[in-house]
């Protein structure tokens, strides 16, 4: 009653989104990538492909990352504006409704416990536990863990050192994710160097397939 949802696009009062700026909305429309999920060019070409070396089997985003998501994601991500995580798994979940992807269990992408200290949550891990609760997947915390506190992705210049900058930055402390199907949860993919660092450490605990799953994608 004190603090009514406000709706982060226009301010208007009721509810986080309102419908006048979901119908804004940066959505991905096909053809994409079969790879990173961005939309192809005009000659069928990805602009950005994390290219078939890639550990992962893919990566997908309803959107792309602009407008009201990105509003939408710094206001969870930078502005401890916990509560809008539903709606944001609330996307993902409408996606995977009508975009199946294999997965028995989430997974979301660890911070390191130096940046968790300084935030106080860890954002994709919010994301994964409402996707949890709405899908009926099993959610799996705290054994893929961020063993070094790289810099941030965004800080970064190009594609080759956001390689470098999270190479061998995860590891699996314990054999949970063996065999399984996983839908690795982030919230926004820049050059899906994370998820595929992320999907590298899973495979080699013996992860059986990895898919990465993030609120957008970033060109």
């Amino acid at each position: 009653m004190f603090f009514p949802p406000w709706c982060i696009g226009c301010g208007r009062e009721g509810e986080y989104l309102c419908d006048a700026c979901r119908r804004q909305l940066p959505f991905i429309s096909p053809p994409i990538c079969s790879i990173c999920g961005r939309p192809l060019t005009v000659d069928n070409t990805c602009p950005g492909c994390i290219g078939p070396q890639a550990k992962i089997d893919g990566i997908r985003a309803p959107f792309l990352f602009g407008g009201v998501i990105r509003q939408a994601v710094h206001e969870l991500k930078y502005r401890n504006l916990k509560a809008i995580a539903s709606l944001l798994a609330g996307f993902l979940y409408d996606y995977l409704i009508e975009n199946p992807l294999q997965g028995d269990v989430v997974v979301p992408v660890p911070i390191h416990k130096k940046r968790y200290r300084e935030r106080g949550y860890n954002q994709s891990s919010l994301i994964a536990r409402e996707l949890s609760s709405m899908s009926g997947l099993s959610l799996v915390e705290g054994c893929l863990i961020r063993k070094t506190n790289t810099p941030p992705q965004v800080r970064t210049n190009s594609a080759a050192e956001r390689w470098q900058n999270i190479a061998d930055a995860f590891t699996c402390v314990d054999g949970r994710l063996a065999g399984k199907h996983i839908l690795l949860i982030d919230d926004v993919s820049t050059s899906g160097a994370t998820l595929n660092a992320c999907a590298s450490t899973l495979k080699d605990a013996g992860a059986a397939s990895v898919w990465g799953l993030t609120i957008a994608l970033e060109i």
